[in-house]
Order: structure tokens, then C-alpha cells, then sequence
């Protein structure tokens, strides 16, 4: 696949660290024209830095403004953890995520596609789908700014609902997308070394977290993460519509069937 991406043009949030970063770079390393949006400077060689606030919507439309037709490829890889406060995440994580994915299907090309970083936080979906199916009858951001702060005691955190959200939203948008030759998907990581790994031991405690038991024995790097990213949104995934998957070397599963402990287990991920 080392030139699946030659001459593509793409567009990759949080583009300046993490799993976004290391998407940009991999893309810029395949030959593709990348677009990198983050609130910080991108100083990756070969990506063309778009500064964007995804909390704000007129900056989102400013942003799509400004980027070419053509797009083969968007990776929305931008999020907050909990740290910042449940309305400032579901900004980000999703509300943001859904504007600029929505503003950005008319310059796409037909066999292109969409992937967003959701989480195995988010695994738990299926409990949330009647919130979530709500808030995504919310017509625009500032309609879903406004379900968030009604439905504090729902959104929680804001993390784990967000990320749920991702992974439904995916699933909801790949029916009218795909008709018009677009695929979406997202790829919901387990542990990742990453910027927000000090959030996270911040915000759940560093004993719980260095508790969790991971089969594979390690965390994921960024590239791991990203290359299952760039796999998603390839002429090679063109069947690939609609799914979520689930990048963790088998955490998930091995928490299933009891294989690993499950005493560090976060709260909300449903033994993932």
C-alpha cells in the first residue's frame, strides 16, 4: 500500500500530535497533498497547516472555505479528553467533528472516504443508542450545543458519550454517503501512547490505569493506530462502509471471554 495515497488529497484533523499527527505524516510519506487542521502549528514536512478551532463552527466553514475540491480522503482524528469539561469535549469529539464531515462531503470525489477516531470507550453504544439517535436529529452545532447542556446527566464526562456518538454517527451517515459514493467509517483504539495518556491517568486515577491488563503487553503506538486509518479511507476498503473497528490486539476480546483481568477496567467501557 506504499502508494495507495500518491497524489491524493486529503485532509487530517488534529494534525499536529497523537494519532493525527502521525496520520498526516504517514499520508505526506505516501505522496499525498495533506491538509493538516489543528488549534496548534502542524510542523510536519509535506503537510500544508490549516489552523481550525473545531469548537467553532464558523471557523469550520472558514477552514472547508479554504480547502480545494477534490478531497479523496478526510481523517478526523482531533478530540479532547475529559479533562476539559463535557460541553468543550462533545464540541470537539463530536459536534465539531459531525460540521466539518457534513461541510466537507461537497468537495469530495466519488470512492472517497471518511474516518474518525472514536474510542473503545465509546464500545458501549448500545446502551446510548436512544440519546444518541436524538442528538443526531439536532439540525446544526448550535442545535446540539444546546442537546448537550440538556442532557448533562446523559453526556456525563463527555468522553465516552462523544466517542459513542462517533461510532453511531458513522454507522447513521454511511446510507446517504455511500449513494453518492463516499464511505465512512471510524476506528475506535484501545490504549494509546499519546499527548492525552496524562489526561487520561489524571482524570481516572494513575493506579487504575496502570492496572489495566493488556494482552499484547504493551500500549499501541500512534502509527499502529493511524495505519489502520489509512487502511479504512483506501481504493482497498471500497466495500468497507458503515463499520467500526476496533484497533486494541485483542483487549476487547480477551476481556469477553475473561481471558485477561478486568479489575482495571475504566468505568463505562463495558469491559473494554
Amino acid at each position: 500500500m506504499s502508494n495507495e495515497y500518491e497524489g491524493r488529497r486529503v485532509v487530517v484533523t488534529g494534525a499536529a500530535s497523537g494519532i493525527g499527527g502521525s496520520t498526516a505524516r504517514l499520508l505526506a510519506e505516501q505522496g499525498a497533498e495533506v491538509y493538516g487542521l489543528d488549534v496548534k502549528p502542524v510542523e510536519t514536512a509535506g503537510v500544508q497547516f490549516v489552523a481550525t478551532d473545531l469548537s467553532n463552527p464558523s471557523a469550520i466553514d472558514e477552514t472547508v472555505s479554504a480547502i480545494p475540491d477534490g478531497v479523496d480522503g478526510l481523517f478526523n482524528c482531533a478530540g479532547l479528553p475529559q479533562t476539559f469539561g463535557p460541553e468543550a469535549v462533545m464540541k470537539v469529539n463530536f459536534l465539531g467533528l459531525r460540521h466539518l464531515t457534513q461541510a466537507m462531503v461537497p468537495k469530495m470525489n466519488e470512492g472517497s472516504g471518511v474516518a474518525s477516531v472514536a474510542s473503545v470507550g465509546g464500545l458501549g453504544w448500545p446502551d446510548l443508542i436512544d440519546p444518541i439517535k436524538d442528538l443526531l436529529t439536532t439540525k446544526d452545532f448550535a442545535e446540539g450545543e444546546q442537546w448537550v447542556k440538556d442532557h448533562a446527566d446523559v453526556v456525563d464526562s463527555g468522553y465516552r458519550f462523544s466517542k459513542a456518538c462517533v461510532i453511531v454517527y458513522s454507522m447513521y451517515a454511511s446510507y446517504d454517503l455511500i449513494r453518492r459514493g463516499i464511505r465512512i467509517n471510524s476506528v475506535s483504539p484501545g490504549d494509546t501512547l499519546t499527548p492525552m495518556t496524562s489526561a487520561f491517568k489524571e482524570f481516572y486515577g494513575a493506579e487504575m490505569w496502570e492496572n489495566r491488563e493488556l494482552p499484547i503487553g504493551r500500549p499501541a503506538h500512534p502509527d499502529e493506530q493511524a495505519a489502520a486509518l489509512l487502511f479504512a479511507n483506501s481504493r482497498g476498503a471500497s466495500y468497507l462502509s458503515g463499520t467500526n473497528l476496533v484497533i486494541d490486539a485483542g483487549a476487547t476480546a480477551a476481556r469477553l471471554f475473561g481471558q485477561v483481568s478486568t479489575a482495571g477496567n475504566l468505568p463505562g467501557t463495558k469491559g473494554a
